[in-house]
């Protein structure tokens, strides 16, 4: 989703929890990646593969400037013949241990292995995030959640919810030597042409 839908997006949810909830969740996931220079899993339930935030999260991580962003996805049904980025298993996630973040994206309840395989990362020293759907399991064992639970109005489902924190996560960075990023600007220049006129009285 480009800088331009982001904004749209947002303005049409503004007034709800969900543009400050995505950043700050975002920033959570920066905050855990970023100092640990990468080792990012993301990984979904058996029924719900997360393959389109792993795209937008290697494109964030190639707009901001920060590599550490790109996940590696975990599958449940990953084969050796697979391409190298589709062949990672769930057996990655048993050697996820200190300076790892593991991004759990789970709209429903997941299985029982990965429940216990995210225990095991956890208690191993993995930083623990989850999107998900309002099972607390989940989210128990999450160092931070951000719940899309069902119904959750103003037209937010959980795909609008992944935009919002993808685009989030390469903000917020302070200016380089040469002043903002591009991208920056560009969200700038796109939240200023669909804001409203200021009021005149």
């Amino acid at each position: 989703m480009d800088a331009v839908r982001v904004a749209l997006l947002r303005e049409v949810l503004a007034g709800t929890e969900w543009p400050a909830a995505a950043r700050r969740f975002a920033g959570a996931l920066r905050a855990s990646v970023v100092p640990q220079r990468g080792g990012l899993l993301l990984v979904g339930t058996e029924a719900y593969e997360p393959w389109h935030l792993a795209a937008h999260l290697v494109d964030e991580a190639a707009w901001s400037g920060l590599p550490e962003l790109v996940p590696t996805l975990v599958r449940h049904r990953a084969r050796p013949d697979d391409p190298a980025h589709l062949a990672v298993g769930l057996g990655r996630l048993e050697a996820a241990g200190r300076g790892a973040t593991l991004l759990v994206v789970a709209p429903e309840r997941p299985e029982a292995g990965l429940l216990q395989r995210v225990h095991d990362a956890r208690r191993a020293g993995a930083t623990v995030l989850s999107l998900d759907g309002g099972d607390a399991e989940v989210r128990g064992l999450a160092h931070e959640a951000l719940t899309v639970a069902e119904g959750a109005g103003a037209g937010v489902d959980f795909d609008t919810v992944q935009h919002l924190v993808s685009a989030a996560v390469g903000e917020n960075r302070l200016p380089g030597p040469r002043g903002r990023r591009l991208r920056d600007r560009l969200t700038l220049l796109a939240d200023r042409l669909t804001s409203p006129p200021p009021a005149r009285w």
